[in-house]
């Protein structure tokens, strides 16, 4: 008896290379046609909470977790936008209400009218509200994606 051949396909994602096997090329296909973009988005999540640092290493040097809440501790020169966008970031589901906000910025030596600014980031989509009827503001997909692919680089890099 002899061994067949399998077939190999190497695909790149977002998350790293997927390898598959098969023994004929319609079985080869037929697997891909399994991989529902469900399938890769879940294996995309599992992977990256597996292999992203923990948010502690990452804000390390930026922010300090106090009993109080989140507190900012870089010397750099931050925006007010970016001190509420860290300062949410770093709390607890992401959400904070202004007050509390304005509270650990004060923690921080920073001087700011959250309210004001708040408002502002709204329109820019950046924080929302979850439930309207609530004081606390959350930020959004393309906030927290602002707050880790330029906001801490930047601040990552100055603190090294």
């Amino acid at each position: 008896m002899f061994n067949m051949a399998k077939i190999k396909a190497h695909i790149k994602t977002g998350f790293g290379k997927l390898e598959i096997e098969g023994e004929s090329p319609q079985e080869l296909l037929e697997m891909l046609k399994r991989m529902t973009p469900e399938f890769l988005n879940e294996m995309s999540k599992v992977v990256s909470v597996k292999l992203a640092p923990p948010l502690k290493t990452q804000l390390e040097g930026i922010i300090e977790s106090t009993t109080e809440g989140p507190v900012i501790t870089t010397r750099e020169k931050i925006s007010h936008y970016e001190a509420i966008g860290l300062i949410l970031y770093a709390s607890e589901k992401k959400v904070n209400t202004s007050s509390k906000i304005n509270r650990l910025l004060l923690s921080s030596g920073i001087k700011s009218m959250v309210p004001a600014r708040l408002n502002e980031m709204t329109k820019k989509r950046r924080v929302f509200k979850p439930d309207p009827a609530k004081p606390e503001f959350k930020l959004t997909m393309q906030g927290e994606k602002w707050i880790e692919d330029e906001v801490l680089p930047t601040l990552r890099t100055a603190t090294r």
